[in-house]
C-alpha cells in the first residue's frame, strides 16, 4: 500500500462567473460555466473519489478514515487541505473568509479559510483586489454602508506566475480572464461583500454584510507582502512559495529528471503543465494525486510544471 500513489477524480463546480477553459486540461466539463475544479478534496461539498488501485471508487474521506497509515497518522478528523483550479471568465464577487475561531462559532464548527493562489494565466495589465484602504473599523463600515467601493477596495497589479497569500480577513476577488491554482484549508466558507448588483435568474445574489464586517482585518496587510513573483525560480527543485501553520506549498519545474525523498505524512501534487512520469508511471497536465507516507524516493522525468503541498 505504501508505494501506491492516490490519483483522484476531479469534481467540477458550475458558477455564474465560470467558463470552459478547464477543457484545456482534457477535463469532461458538464457545461460552459464551470468555475472550479476540485482536484484533491475530501470536503462534504466535493469529496473526490480514488481513480484506480486498491482504493478505487472510495471517497477520499473514506480512505482518510480507513487507512490512516497512508497519511502518516496525521492528527485531524478531516483531510486538512483542498486544492482546486479556478477559471474566472468574469469577475468573482468581492469577498472575505473567516478564521478558524470565527467559523467554529458561527459556521457549525467549520474550519476557517486560509488560502493561496498561483496565477497560471491572466490578461496583460490586470490586477486583483487584495485588501482595502480603510484606516479604522469605523471608516470601513462607513465606506461599505455608503457603497464607496472604488475608494474602499485596493487593487494590486499582478502577472502570470505570481503567487499570492490570502489570510482570513483579507478582502479580495479574482478578475475575469484569470486561471488560478489554489491551495487552501478544507473549507467552503465565503462571505460575499459586494457582487456588482449582478443578477442570477433575475435575483440579486445573497450578501453577507454582517459577517464580512465582523471578520475583515483593519488595517489591511501591506500589499507588497502578499504578492511575489515565481519567475526565475530554479528548475528541478522544490521551490517553497509559502509555509504557515496550515500548509507549505512548492513550485516545481521538472526539466528532464528530478528526484526527492518524500519525508512528510503525505504530499499533494498537481500537474499544471506538460507531461512525464513519476516512478515510472505516466502523468500529464490535469492529474492530481497524493504521495502517501513512507513512499520513499520520488523519481520524476519529463517536462512538467507541478505544485506540491503538505499540511503543517
Amino acid at each position: 500500500m505504501k508505494k501506491e500513489l492516490l490519483f483522484l477524480n476531479p469534481i467540477f463546480k458550475e458558477m455564474v462567473w465560470g467558463g470552459e477553459r478547464l477543457r484545456e486540461f482534457d477535463y469532461p466539463l458538464p457545461s460552459e460555466h464551470v468555475g472550479e475544479c476540485w482536484g484533491i478534496s475530501a470536503h462534504p461539498h466535493g469529496d473526490c473519489t480514488i481513480r484506480e488501485g486498491f482504493c478505487e471508487g472510495k471517497r477520499l474521506s473514506e480512505v482518510w478514515r480507513e487507512y490512516p497509515m497512508l497519511f502518516g497518522g496525521y492528527e485531524s478528523e478531516e483531510y486538512p487541505l483542498l486544492v482546486k483550479i479556478i477559471d474566472a471568465k468574469s469577475d468573482l464577487s468581492i469577498q472575505v473568509h473567516p478564521d478558524d475561531a470565527y467559523a467554529r462559532v458561527h459556521e457549525s464548527g467549520s474550519l476557517g479559510k486560509t488560502e493561496c493562489w498561483y496565477i497560471m494565466d491572466c490578461r496583460e495589465d490586470t490586477s486583483l483586489v487584495i485588501g482595502h484602504n480603510a484606516r479604522s473599523r469605523e471608516e470601513m463600515e462607513e465606506m461599505i454602508d455608503g457603497r464607496r467601493w472604488e475608494e474602499f477596495l485596493r487593487e494590486v497589479p499582478v502577472h502570470k506566475g505570481d503567487f499570492i497569500q490570502i489570510d482570513p480577513g483579507t478582502v479580495h476577488t479574482i478578475k475575469g480572464g484569470m486561471v488560478i491554482f489554489e491551495t487552501q484549508q478544507s473549507s467552503d466558507i465565503t462571505y460575499r461583500l459586494y457582487d456588482y448588483d449582478r443578477r442570477v435568474q433575475g435575483q440579486l445574489r445573497k450578501l453577507h454584510l454582517k459577517q464580512s464586517k465582523d471578520v475583515i482585518t483593519v488595517p489591511s496587510r501591506d500589499a507588497s507582502k502578499s504578492v511575489r513573483s515565481t519567475l526565475g525560480m530554479s528548475p528541478n527543485r522544490l521551490n517553497e512559495m509559502v509555509s504557515n501553520q496550515y500548509y507549505t506549498v512548492w513550485k516545481l519545474d521538472v526539466e528532464e529528471e528530478f528526484s526527492f525523498e518524500q519525508r512528510y505524512p503525505f504530499m499533494n501534487m498537481s500537474v499544471l503543465e506538460g507531461e512525464g512520469r513519476i516512478s515510472g508511471r505516466e502523468i500529464r497536465k490535469g492529474d492530481n494525486f497524493i504521495i502517501p507516507a513512507a513512499y520513499g524516493r520520488v523519481e520524476l522525468q519529463g517536462r512538467m510544471l507541478l505544485i506540491a503541498s503538505i499540511a503543517n
